[in-house]
């Protein structure tokens, strides 16, 4: 039964001529087994007549309009040739309903003009065959034969109303699938983003940690073999920590069983500056920390912005400070925000890794610190200090942008 559903769905113009062929055929099956006498027209012309409502009905929803034309063509000729109605002119009421239906508006009010229309004609043109002569009868016979074309029409209009309301629904799902795919794809592209400032901030600070480390190493191997053990020892762990905060960020790109076995570290807080500190220290640069304020609790997003602007500002320094330079670092707890200022003595950056955040392609780290600083509604000041040395301050509100 299913698979008949399908065909007909699939072919609803094979459907509609198997139905005109029906009606052609109990209507020749009418015209040959009724009375005939030479007041009647030709056999031919009922014929004709059937044959056109046939091919009305088997093309209704292919040409809608103009097998509506064609009903009406026919009719009127029915009129003048005085071929009275039969069977056939059940095919009226099918193109009706699909004019109202499927057809264009002004077929549609035609349909309905036409209905009403066609029984005051067909009275009028037929009176005396009609159940009865007196005027009442033929008031009653005319209501009769037109509410089958009004409900027709009602009904097709219905259908009309009903296929444009699925398809404004239809349209509105289609048009919210395409704004949840384009949403994801901002959501994905803003996660990538994310991901990159975080690898960058891990390889920047930590590689450069190694490669100090490993050149203080490689001097001091022959002289003091205790500080080059000491700095292997520095780039072991420094090693570690990176491929561990490198394995926590690739592993929210991996779910279910592509999941790397192993246990993510925590995304780094204000409390682990001070340990940043202290590995910046062993690595050789002079940094002074100092904490005022009351320390407290702060939004996460806050915390791993203020972990990673001191991060990549003492990262900035060893790269461009020079031998011999010192940092300090400051953390100011406001009522209503955080307050970073990391200072350096070296020579600082040149001038156009600062200016427009690094417009060259070259101050990738200042970017990131602005991208950043804006995600959390903050403010972001950068540049060389008097008298030398590079200067990098921050303030960051505890309350969440909008």
């Amino acid at each position: 039964m299913q698979r008949l559903y399908d065909f007909i769905r699939r072919n609803p113009t094979g459907v509609d001529a198997f139905w005109a062929v029906v009606l052609f055929g109990f209507s020749c099956l009418q015209i040959l087994s009724g009375p005939h006498n030479a007041q009647q027209p030709a056999w031919s012309l009922q014929v004709l007549v059937s044959l056109g409502m046939g091919v009305a009905v088997a093309l209704r929803r292919r040409m809608p309009e103009r097998m509506l034309l064609l009903v009406i063509a026919v009719g009127l000729a029915q009129l003048a040739l005085d071929v009275q109605p039969r069977i056939e002119d059940f095919a009226m009421l099918v193109l009706v309903y699909t004019a109202a239906s499927v057809g264009e508006r002004w077929a549609s009010r035609v349909a309905l003009i036409g209905g009403l229309f066609a029984a005051p004609l067909a009275q009028v043109r037929w009176a005396e065959a009609g159940a009865g002569n007196s005027g009442q009868d033929k008031v009653f016979f005319v209501v009769i034969m037109t509410v089958p074309f009004v409900l027709a029409w009602v009904l097709g209009d219905s259908m009309r109303t009903r296929k444009a309301y699925f398809a404004q629904l239809e349209e509105r799902a289609s048009r919210l699938e395409r704004e949840r795919e384009a949403q994801a794809k901002v959501a994905v592209a803003a996660e990538r983003a994310r991901i990159a400032r975080e690898l960058h901030d891990v390889v920047a600070h930590n590689v450069s940690v190694m490669v100090v480390q490993a050149d203080g190493a490689a001097y001091v191997m022959d002289t003091s073999p205790d500080q080059a053990k000491t700095a292997l020892e520095t780039i072991s762990m420094t090693g570690r920590q990176a491929l561990a905060e490198m394995r926590r960020l690739l592993g929210v790109l991996r779910t279910g069983e592509h999941q790397e076995a192993g246990e993510y570290v925590p995304q780094p807080d204000v409390q682990q500056i001070e340990d940043l500190v202290e590995t910046v220290r062993g690595a050789g640069l002079t940094v002074d920390f100092k904490v005022e304020g009351t320390p407290r609790p702060l939004p996460s997003g806050v915390e791993l912005t203020a972990y990673r602007i001191v991060q990549e500002a003492l990262t900035n320094t060893r790269k461009h400070g020079g031998p011999d330079a010192g940092a300090s670092v400051r953390l100011v707890y406001f009522d209503d925000g955080l307050g970073l200022l990391v200072e350096d003595d070296g020579r600082g950056a040149a001038h156009e890794m600062y200016e427009d955040g690094g417009a060259d392609g070259r101050g990738h780290g200042l970017i990131g610190m602005r991208e950043r600083i804006g995600m959390v509604g903050g403010t972001l000041d950068a540049g060389p200090r008097p008298g030398g040395g590079f200067r990098i301050s921050a303030l960051l509100p505890l309350k969440p942008a909008h």
